[in-house]
């Protein structure tokens, strides 16, 4: 009896000391599994919220590179794009997004710009896109943008710092043409074969506005208006500031026969006294863009002569 029970002791310790080795070894197995898989939940989570962005202008890109974004989508381009883009899809043009490829891409977000919303809506929607259209028509506009993508994509402490950087840049032109005299600048926006009048509106005309410029087209919601050079004339401005859209080299081709052929331009005083001049197309876009700060400084040259 003593022999059995010694046996079944005999039994109950092995088995005893199987499940102690067996828990620690789950202990320890366990212990081993729970730093991967909170690395691995945290990477998945990181991944299920980071977006799958697709740019469609060249300054929207220039503004994610700075918010430390991947794109999955970049405009094509003849200006230089950043280089973390290098090797990312292009999209086709501003103007003429190739939508199939977007679409391809799927992306979670197609960020353009507001002055081409009317142009690229409905395509977008038709093709189940969710676009997001961008207002840069001013330097502050651009600003509550970057505010709000900083927002969106978490990278609100890059976004702040780059807002600083422009905020600053427009303080600083408000204080050195504080207590100036104000000129008057007549605006021309010019594409081969026609010509319009920009007000304060749209990018150019709050260029001139924040270098202390007064424009001679006032109140009036456009951003664009057709030109009447006799109303212009009677206007008389001081300077007058001639934009490109597209082939720069054709518009101020053009912009040139226009004031030789139409009598009407000598009469000007900002063409009697020499003060007319062809905007860079590269430093002054329709809208507003990270170069914003060198155009302020280059606009201010073009008002007070420096």
């Amino acid at each position: 009896m003593l022999r059995s029970l010694f046996y079944e002791r005999g039994d109950f310790i092995v088995k005893f000391k199987k499940i102690i080795v067996l828990s620690a070894a789950l202990l320890l197995l366990a212990g081993c599994g729970s730093p991967k898989s909170a690395a691995d939940e945290t990477s998945t989570k990181k991944m299920e919220q980071e977006k799958r962005v697709v740019t469609t202008t060249v300054a929207t890109t220039e503004i994610m590179a700075k918010l430390n974004v991947d794109l999955v989508g970049i405009p094509t381009s003849s200006k230089k794009l950043p280089e973390r883009y290098a090797k990312v899809q292009k999209t086709g043009s501003p103007m003429s997004p190739d939508l199939e490829i977007i679409r391809s891409l799927k992306p979670d977000v197609v960020l353009a710009t507001k002055t081409l919303e009317a142009d690229l809506k409905d395509g977008f929607e038709q093709a189940q896109l969710k676009a997001e259209f961008l207002d840069f028509r001013s330097i502050s506009s651009m600003e509550d943008e970057i505010t709000k993508l900083g927002k969106t994509l978490e990278r609100e402490k890059e976004a702040k710092v780059l807002n600083e950087t422009l905020s600053q840049h427009v303080s600083n032109i408000k204080a050195e043409v504080a207590g100036k005299k104000q000129p008057t600048v007549l605006i021309l926006m010019g594409i081969p074969g026609s010509y319009l009048v920009v007000t304060e509106h749209a990018y150019i005309g709050d260029l001139v506005k924040i270098a202390g410029g007064k424009n001679i087209i006032q109140d009036q919601p456009q951003e664009y208006l057709a030109s009447n050079t006799e109303f212009l004339q009677k206007s008389n401005p001081d300077i007058i500031l001639r934009a490109s859209h597209g082939m720069p080299k054709e518009v101020v081709e053009m912009f040139d026969k226009e004031f030789k052929d139409n009598d009407i331009w000598k009469h000007f005083n900002a063409v009697k006294n020499g003060r007319v001049y062809d905007l860079d197309e590269n430093l002054f876009g329709m809208t507003a863009s990270l170069n914003a700060p060198d155009a302020l400084d280059k606009t201010v040259e073009y008002l007070y002569e420096k």
